[in-house]
């Protein structure tokens, strides 16, 4: 039997890199998520998932299951080359989405930025790509983009002509013009499910510096996509079939120092300089907070741990071996024989020249769920949704089988679980 809606429309706005005192703490220049925190309902803290990164948490979300099961393990191809590419095309995914479900259901569905998006069942689709030649980015997101004539429909009706000084996700200026692409997506279409995705509160903190003016305005930037999507609701009186779900993919915490493992592995003998000739037997996928092995023959194991096991007590000591059990138990990598978490302060990177400690003053993600840093966050409000509820640790599985209950789809979230108190 069909259930029954509890809102017509859902909005799920994410803010990579939020942190909870983003709207715990009303000195954060985030009015409309605050506003969503005094009148719905909240989390205190959400847990991430292993690695703490974009893509694969962006699909946990929904999906409500974990990347093992998923298929999107990381954000970048593991790939034995110097610059791996991003991850894009959505036939990655090997679970049910919740864009699926609105399709079989007989809804519309739109996103903004969702990452690992493109070529999906989504109705109106601007998807996030990212080349590594950032001359490419723009004719890439328009070439993906849906249905045909979207692009050049979103810079005549919402935002402009984009460029890279006004849509680079370095630049406060994109996550504006996602807040204006959602609002008119919002009231011109109606989709039953809206996905947007902010950026500036993750790509900002990473730049240099620990008083880095810049982090306070990402916050203000990122929470106008909420202010925008709120307006619109508010003038077009749809709160009473409308909700609105603002959350994170993870946590952004204080770093200092990088560790280069593949500096080891070279020194050791175990892969040359350049992934690309063919000469390694090992190499570590590298992308901040954690760094995940990959070995030509299971026999170079036992020799990457014994140039681990080798090194001086306070390099050992800045990372912590994730062994393959607790992998399989965190829903990670298959493939991985064991990984690297860096330890609070420290992120790794996957080059292999210089020295093997490097400074990196600034903010980082990616490292264990078991670091406080890593949980971001869950404001929600609107139709369907208990005011005043509040759920002290929420799991990032939580947030599809929720969406799913609101629209009353016939949805299976793997690893996830329906939190009926945040509910009417």
């Amino acid at each position: 039997m069909k259930k029954k809606p509890r809102a017509e429309h859902v909005v799920l706005v994410t803010l990579d890199g939020l942190r909870p005192e983003y709207y715990l703490d009303a000195r954060w220049p985030a009015p409309a998520t605050q506003q969503l925190y005094r009148d719905g309902a909240h989390a205190v803290a959400v847990r991430s998932i292993f690695p703490a990164e974009t893509y694969p948490s962006h699909i946990t979300l929904v999906t409500g299951a974990l990347p093992l099961r998923h298929g999107v393990h990381h954000d970048r191809h593991v790939e034995p080359v110097a610059n791996p590419r991003w991850l894009t095309d959505a036939s990655m995914i090997r679970v049910p989405t919740l864009w699926d479900a609105v399709r079989a259901s007989g809804g519309t569905t739109a996103a903004i930025g969702w990452p690992v998006s493109a070529g999906a069942a989504i109705d109106w689709n601007l998807p996030d790509i990212w080349p590594n030649d950032e001359k490419k980015v723009l004719g890439a997101i328009r070439e993906a983009a849906s249905p045909d004539g979207f692009f050049e429909e979103l810079e005549r009706e919402a935002t402009g002509r984009l460029t890279m000084e006004n849509f680079s996700n370095k630049n406060l200026a994109h996550d504006l013009r996602v807040a204006a692409m959602a609002a008119y997506l919002l009231e011109r279409y109606q989709p039953t499910l809206l996905l947007a995705h902010a950026q500036a509160t993750c790509q900002v903190p990473q730049e240099p510096g620990w008083n880095n003016p810049r982090r306070a305005r990402a916050v203000a930037a990122s929470d106008q996509i909420v202010s925008a999507i709120l307006e619109v609701i508010e003038r077009t009186k749809a709160w009473d079939h409308t909700a609105v779900i603002v959350t994170g993919d993870h946590g952004m915490t204080e770093i200092h120092s990088q560790i280069r493992p593949n500096v080891w592995l070279i020194e050791a003998g175990l892969r040359g300089p350049q992934l690309e000739t063919g000469d390694w037997r090992a190499f570590f996928h590298a992308l901040a907070g954690a760094a995940f092995l990959r070995v030509r023959n299971a026999e170079d194991v036992a020799a990457v741990r014994r140039v681990l096991d080798a090194l001086p007590p306070a390099k050992r000591a800045t990372f912590r071996i994730v062994e393959r059990e607790e992998l399989h138990a965190l829903g990670s990598d298959p493939e991985s024989p064991f990984a690297l978490a860096a330890v609070p302060g420290f992120v790794i990177d996957d080059r292999f020249d210089g020295p093997d400690l490097q400074p990196n003053p600034g903010m980082s993600h990616s490292h264990h769920p078991d670091e406080p840093d890593m949980n971001t966050g869950f404001v929600a409000a609107g139709a369907g949704i208990r005011a005043g509820a509040c759920a002290p640790l929420l799991p990032l599985t939580a947030i599809a089988p929720l969406v799913a209950e609101l629209l009353g789809l016939d949805f299976d979230a793997p690893d996830g679980v329906l939190y009926p108190g945040l509910l009417t």
